[in-house]
């Protein structure tokens, strides 16, 4: 029987329903490999474990032939593999909990797969966005928020964050596949909006003169 995890969610991605004029642009979740390599560092931990494995061969060299050797770096492969299945359960898990929004009001973000949340980052309150692209066309896109108060919890929010950028954070949607093509999406929607000129009603008092605000 299948199960989903967030049915709850009356529309998906969203902890609740659009309200009037509001609507998806786009949806998206993080590729796992993609994010087991730029969040979990894959590479660099395979790169840890051949670095082991070589020196390991090295040193057994020195009084065994190499098809012993080679033996002898046979555990470092293993522990390679294992830790390689682990951090690609480990995104797979992630990117699998998680969904990208975007409207033509505002960056959704529900994130987290053990304690589930949506960030909501209107786009009055992003002041400028930064793609880092991949020739794949994998790619993350972050966002500076406006000083108003608008912050955000590296530590609650990682790996949907910008690296190493702590004070402010900034919310970033990460691995994402075809990322220019998003990052298209948002700058018009965002310039649509910000640029709406808005209403404001005045209340007259009832001689005719424009009440005091």
């Amino acid at each position: 029987m299948h199960h989903d995890d967030f049915k709850f969610e009356p529309v998906r991605g969203l902890p609740e329903a659009l309200p009037a004029g509001e609507h998806i642009l786009w949806q998206g979740s993080p590729d796992p490999l993609r994010l087991a390599r730029d969040a979990w560092k894959l590479d660099w931990i395979l790169g840890y474990f051949a670095l082991l494995a070589v020196w390991r061969v090295l040193a057994s060299l020195a009084d065994f032939t190499l098809a012993q050797a080679l033996v002898h770096a046979l555990p470092m492969a293993v522990l390679a593999v294992l830790a390689a299945a682990i951090v690609t359960a480990m995104a797979w898990v992630q990117a699998r909990a998680t969904v990208y929004t975007l409207t033509n009001r505002r960056v959704a973000m529900r994130i987290g797969a053990a304690l589930t949340m949506t960030l909501n980052l209107p786009y009055v309150c992003i002041t400028n966005a930064h793609l880092a692209l991949r020739r794949s066309g994998h790619g993350n896109i972050a966002f500076d928020l406006s000083g108003d108060g608008t912050r955000i919890s590296y530590l609650m929010s990682w790996p949907h964050v910008r690296p190493w950028r702590f004070t402010p954070a900034q919310p970033c949607l990460r691995a994402i596949p075809d990322a220019a093509r998003v990052a298209s999406i948002f700058a018009r929607a965002a310039e649509t909006r910000v640029a709406e000129p808005r209403i404001t009603r005045i209340e007259t008092a009832p001689d005719g003169a424009i009440a005091a605000e």
